[in-house]
């Protein structure tokens, strides 16, 4: 089955925000069907917000969001207690199969379903047939008990303190930024995402081997400080791989970005998702274009333009005429 969360105290309509998102783990995971995974994960996002308990489909109908189809799901929940296309994919054993599998770091739906056809459908099955994996796949087989584990807010300030300090003794130039949940001042993240910047790396930038000097230079010193204990991969601007600051390891992905585009990406990654497409939406409706780059103009041909600059996250949300949110607050 697919890995759940704990319920959300605050969230009165947690009940339906499970299933609707075991729904969607099963869709994108079995199915692969994208769009049928973004409805459900759309619906209980909306849900998760709605401060009153739903009694009923048509009630839920009316938040943007859900759709017929979801609505009546929601009623036969309410009058059953359980969904019935729930419990037949539960029941089925390559449907779990499939589930299990890409809970392991590195394995998607497709090396799922290809493992699966194999007779590899569990843990104990993949370290049987570690010849079958590839390097990133060994490392979340060898680290699986520990990434299930979600990761508390006062570890990743433990993390964010020992990166900070390594890096500014590396070179003070640096900026470093944790995104995602932690940033958004959640009590537990899945993974730590650090973002990296130097002044002396811009968009503009010709020096080919710049970003990846600046990228393994701050990697090695981690290593040399014993923080980074396993790479899954390091490319030019970005790290993948493991973190210790205890005795579980963490997933630890560091990005660097141009300096000229680092609140762009600040912004992006911070999240939510929902909260990106929501101000993307509205900067298009403003005549702007935005996303993890940049933000441009869009002219009277409809061209956009040269990228604005940009000195803050709170630029962007002025240009475009969206009150400024704080992390915490953009669900």
């Amino acid at each position: 089955m697919s890995k759940r969360k704990a319920p959300d105290k605050d969230n009165v309509n947690h009940d339906f925000c499970e299933f609707l998102n075991e729904l969607a783990e099963y869709e994108k995971n079995v199915n692969r069907n994208i769009h049928k995974y973004n409805a459900y994960r759309k619906a209980s996002n909306v849900l998760a917000k709605h401060p009153v308990r739903i009694k009923s489909g048509d009630e839920a109908k009316k938040l943007n969001g859900v759709g017929a189809k979801i609505a009546a799901k929601i009623d036969e929940f309410i009058q059953t207690g359980k969904l019935r296309k729930l419990q037949e994919i539960r029941e089925d054993e390559t449907t779990q199969a499939i589930n299990l599998l890409t809970r392991v770091t590195g394995i998607g739906p497709a090396k799922a379903q290809e493992l699966v056809k194999q007779g590899i459908k569990t843990i104990e099955d993949l370290h049987k047939n570690k010849d079958k994996l590839n390097h990133h796949q060994l490392i979340g087989l060898k680290y699986f008990q520990d990434f299930e584990l979600k990761i508390p807010r006062a570890e990743i300030a433990s993390i964010e303190k020992i990166i900070r300090k390594e890096v500014g003794a590396l070179d003070s130039d640096y900026l470093i930024t944790i995104c995602g949940s932690y940033r958004r001042e959640k009590a537990e993240s899945g993974d730590v995402d650090v973002l990296l910047t130097h002044p002396s790396f811009t968009s503009a930038n010709t020096n080919k081997e710049l970003p990846s000097k600046l990228l393994k230079k701050v990697v090695s010193e981690l290593e040399t400080k014993s923080l980074i204990t396993d790479t899954i991969s390091l490319g030019d601007v970005k790290f993948m791989g493991v973190c210790k600051v205890n005795t579980i390891a963490r997933r630890l992905d560091i990005r660097l970005t141009p300096h000229d585009q680092y609140y762009c990406a600040v912004l992006y990654f911070t999240g939510s998702d929902e909260f990106n497409k929501e101000m993307r939406a509205h900067a298009l409706s403003k005549g702007f274009t935005l996303n993890e780059y940049c933000i441009r103009p869009i002219g009277s041909t409809g061209v956009p333009g040269n990228p604005l600059p940009v000195t803050s996250e709170k630029d962007v949300f002025d240009y475009i005429d969206f009150e400024y949110l704080e992390p915490a607050n953009r669900a």
